[in-house]
């Protein structure tokens, strides 16, 4: 004849239930996961130097001397090799000057470090080179006369495409009348551009909005697309202008420095 079982008391039952509860939860904390954390990354003025190279140079037309800054914006992101663990997303999760993202949308899946950096620079190079053409256009410049020049040390990828656009016509025609097409602030924004002049979008505006207001920029233009994230966590005294494309882009800058009506997110 069987004993009789003893009864486990509620607290018991509790303790003996959590066992797996915890011990799972302890093998997620120290598992790796395929996650990145992003933050606010520098920013360049596209009008300037930068690291003591200037960041656009022209030859064959003459230049104007530009006042006022145009900021191009980043964001940094852990690097794709390195681990990411249970504590650091939960960490991360809740604060507004991080963004946790699945790596896979950050850096392309099964790519090296290497690999990857070799492909930032090609975009980079290549963006470089639409942002040329679509500038050079919309001014109505011969390519086979003006010889544009752009460098920006350790940044890669395609979203700086739309400030070197900006920052070609600044230096070459201004605002079109004799100003400055910054009316002399200092503006910041983001997005990739085509040879035609469009923009396009990037991601992590939210982000790249934070570093722009760090570094003193008071004017945000963001791909009409991502007006959304981009007023998530806006930070104040931070005006967005929206942009689908060079023309309207040069067009808002122009009606903001002379008090005319612009477009808002």
């Amino acid at each position: 004849m069987l004993g009789s079982v003893p009864r486990l008391t509620r607290s018991q039952t509790v303790a003996l239930c959590a066992l797996p509860v915890a011990a799972l939860l302890a093998t997620a904390a120290a598992a790796p996961l395929p996650f990145s954390v992003a933050q606010p990354g520098m920013t360049a003025n596209v009008l300037g130097d930068n690291k003591g190279t200037p960041v656009i140079t022209i030859q064959g037309a003459p230049l104007r001397d530009t006042r006022g800054e145009l900021r191009m914006t980043t964001i940094e992101a852990t690097a794709p090799d390195t681990t990411v663990r249970l504590g650091q997303i939960v960490d991360d999760w809740f604060r507004t000057d991080r963004a946790v993202m699945p790596r896979d949308a950050v850096y392309p899946a099964g790519d090296t470090t290497k690999e990857i950096e070799q492909h930032n620079t090609q975009e980079m190079k290549k963006s470089q080179d639409t942002a040329t053409t679509a500038a050079l256009s919309f001014l109505g410049d011969d390519p086979s006369k003006v010889k544009v020049t752009l460098e920006l040390a350790q940044v890669g990828g395609p979203s700086a495409g739309l400030l070197f656009s900006l920052g070609i016509v600044d230096k070459l025609d201004g605002d079109g009348s004799g100003g400055d097409l910054t009316g002399g602030r200092t503006i910041a924004g983001t997005g990739t551009i085509d040879s035609g002049g469009n923009v396009g979008p990037v991601g992590g505006v939210a982000l790249k909005t934070q570093a722009a207001h760090r570094d003193g920029a008071t004017v945000f233009l963001v791909p009409k697309a991502e007006c959304s994230d981009a007023k998530a966590d806006l930070p104040k005294g931070l005006r967005l202008i929206p942009v689908t494309d060079l023309k309207g882009a040069v067009n808002s800058l122009r009606a903001l420095e002379k008090g005319g009506s612009v477009p808002s997110c």
